[in-house]
């Protein structure tokens, strides 16, 4: 049997170009959408190719198949839930463009996603996550200043590494953050990191130079630090304090801290550029052991209080 391309052919490259420049040009969807649904939809067109079947060919029952090898091939279900997203969108291209009748997808049920509790670091573990950086040198106050900016208002990769000069207003401790779908939010930021922050503006010029890069963060050549740049050096940052974590852990960490400390669900929503409350009500979350120590520790010191007394 003659083994099949992983390529796409170039009638269906063309296909998934013209698609994407449209989720661009005329559908304005945010950056980081469109290269997902890019990609998923590559795949989609890799697996036409490889049951040798022509799109107009396809119905219902071959779009279920195709959701069905997806799973086997161990696919979580917040991928398919991206997969199927971006499959709704390509299928109301086929038929704008006369090649599907109708949108078939819109039949395939979405896959129930499951909520898992996010993983927190408590205030010690963020202090020893961000002491081991060594602050003797520039980067390493780019480094300090970065992720207490990330971990101070709850960033994600995408925003810290898009924040812009003229988004950070000193005066009011504020900056404004260009978030998912486009869509902006002001967010107050702490003690700890204007301190770093501001060191860090005052060693950027040497790592900049003569640039005009308007981003706060640049890497050593003074352009702009890239997400896949600001994880690299948190894996490092993370192997030398030996605190298990991810960059987004610190947004999580962020966000139950504020709830612990008696926020509100509201505010913190909008902290966090969340459109569904019920997305950040999985910060509501209570570690029962934590709880049950606190209330040890209390029991405990009240008995000595009144004995004392």
């Amino acid at each position: 049997m003659e083994k099949k391309t992983e390529q796409l052919s170039i009638e269906n490259k063309s296909l998934l170009d013209a698609f994407y420049s449209e989720l661009i040009s005329v559908e304005g969807k945010a950056s980081l959408t469109c290269q997902t649904y890019y990609f998923s939809i590559e795949a989609f067109l890799l697996y036409a190719q490889l049951q040798d079947k022509r799109l107009q060919d396809f119905v219902l029952q071959d779009l279920i198949l195709f959701f069905v090898t997806r799973q086997t091939q161990g696919i979580s279900s917040l991928t398919m839930a991206k997969d199927m997203s971006a499959m709704r969108s390509f299928g109301d291209y086929l038929v704008r463009n006369g090649i599907w009748t109708e949108n078939f997808v819109l039949d395939v049920d979405k896959p129930k996603l499951a909520h898992a509790v996010p993983k927190v670091l408590s205030v010690e573990q963020v202090d020893a996550l961000l002491s081991v950086i060594d602050t003797t040198n520039p980067l390493g106050i780019r480094d300090r200043s970065l992720f207490e900016m990330v971990y101070s208002c709850g960033l994600r990769i995408s925003e810290v590494s898009s924040l812009e000069l003229g988004n950070v207003h000193f005066d009011d401790g504020l900056i404004l953050v260009n978030g998912k779908g486009s869509k902006e939010r002001i967010i107050p930021f702490g003690l700890d990191a204007r301190f770093w922050l501001e060191k860090w503006l005052e060693v950027r010029p040497l790592i900049v130079g003569s640039k005009n890069i308007p981003y706060v963060y640049v890497n050593y050549r003074g352009d702009v630090l890239s997400r896949k740049g600001i994880w690299k050096r948190f894996q490092e940052i993370e192997a030398l304090s030996g605190v298990d974590s991810k960059v987004h852990t610190l947004r999580h960490s962020f966000a139950t801290h504020l709830l612990s400390g008696g926020a509100d669900l509201r505010t913190v929503q909008e902290l966090l550029g969340h459109s569904d409350l019920s997305t950040t009500q999985i910060y509501t979350h209570v570690d029962e052991q934590a709880l049950k120590v606190f209330h040890d520790d209390f029991i405990d010191n009240d008995v000595l209080t009144k004995k004392e007394k």
